[in-house]
């Protein structure tokens, strides 16, 4: 079997997931991977065998969206990329989340399974933000079109929604607490972040960004450049983690067993309807950094208990169900 993965490439949380995802599906057939998208910080090995600009997210330093470099850095030319993208050649496509391969099997009438997170908004029990977006609701249905839907989420809210997938690597560890904190905020610059950490001396910060590109240590802060490996070394360490309102890294500190701060990207409705979830799992979540952060930072780490994450469905399972949702239509 030939198969292609369609990988968006706005974050690295897809990507990560890819990387994940290879070992099981080269069980089936050769595997290739087509990358859209140009803001992804991880290197990978993956056998790509094409990439598009595709549409890109980008944020403000105050941790919003962009939406002025968003709608420049869109190009025309994925749809020429798209209608180039042999589709036709291959047994399964995977898209996890891709406009641009969608965009190609609507052109080549070509069925496709969209596979991942965003694929379980296709059902109307998978959690939604408090406050409806029209725009961000559409998005997340119509952006990418697929013949085939399998989800992934915190709890398997429909039948077919699954549980995440988790790193082999944190499957494996033994976690344990040094007493840092493990940060991941894409969204926000440095300069913002820095003195709302410095405020907090007692407590030591391991901060992943991509402003870096080698570690330097500053006061109570330790700042990383962005590497896969060396933020799951480090959550697997940490006393907690303050991250996004994305999908894999508070699935996998949770996993873990380790206190779970969310700030989700500002208007960004599916990471407010992440956070929606994270919320009734019993996560804390807050919108926004400001004037109040140490306060609420102080009460969350002193007063609260993590969150554990079960699992019901082994990767290796959830990839068996993903290859056999074309099969049997």
């Amino acid at each position: 079997m030939n198969i292609l993965y369609a990988v968006q490439g706005t974050g690295n949380g897809h990507i990560s997931r890819a990387i994940q995802l290879y070992p099981f599906l080269k069980c089936y057939g050769n595997v290739d991977f087509f990358i859209s998208g140009s803001n992804s910080d991880l290197k990978t090995d993956l056998p790509v065998v094409g990439r598009s600009k595709g549409i890109s997210l980008f944020y403000k330093a105050t941790g919003g969206l962009d939406y002025l470099k968003i709608v420049k850095s869109f190009s025309l030319s994925i749809f020429l990329d798209a209608y180039k993208l042999p589709v036709k050649n291959y047994d399964l496509v995977i898209n996890d989340f891709d406009f641009v391969t969608s965009l190609a099997c609507l052109f080549r009438k070509k069925k496709s399974v969209q596979f991942g997170h965003q694929a379980s908004f296709q059902s109307s029990k998978t959690p939604r933000a408090k406050k409806n977006n029209l725009i961000g609701e559409f998005v997340l249905k119509h952006f990418v079109k697929s013949t085939h839907y399998l989800g992934l989420h915190f709890k398997s809210y429909d039948d077919a929604v699954f549980n995440p997938i988790i790193k082999q690597e944190i499957i494996d560890a033994t976690p344990t607490d040094d007493g840092h904190i493990s940060v991941y905020l894409p969204h926000y610059a440095i300069a913002y972040l820095e003195p709302y950490f410095l405020a907090a001396p007692n407590y030591h910060f391991e901060v992943f960004s991509a402003e870096v590109t080698s570690i330097r240590n500053y006061k109570n802060i330790i700042y990383f450049p962005i590497s896969n490996s060396g933020f799951t070394k480090s959550m697997i360490r940490s006393h907690a983690v303050i991250t996004g309102g994305g999908f894999e890294t508070p699935a996998e500190a949770m996993y873990m067993n380790k206190k779970v701060l969310s700030i989700p990207i500002a208007k960004h409705y599916e990471q407010l309807s992440n956070a929606a979830a994270l919320s009734e799992l019993g996560v804390k979540v807050i919108l926004h950094i400001d004037q109040g952060f140490n306060a609420i930072f102080t009460d969350w780490i002193q007063n609260t208990n993590p969150v554990k994450l079960d699992l019901t469905h082994s990767t290796k399972e959830i990839v068996a169900q993903l290859i056999n949702q074309t099969k049997n239509s």
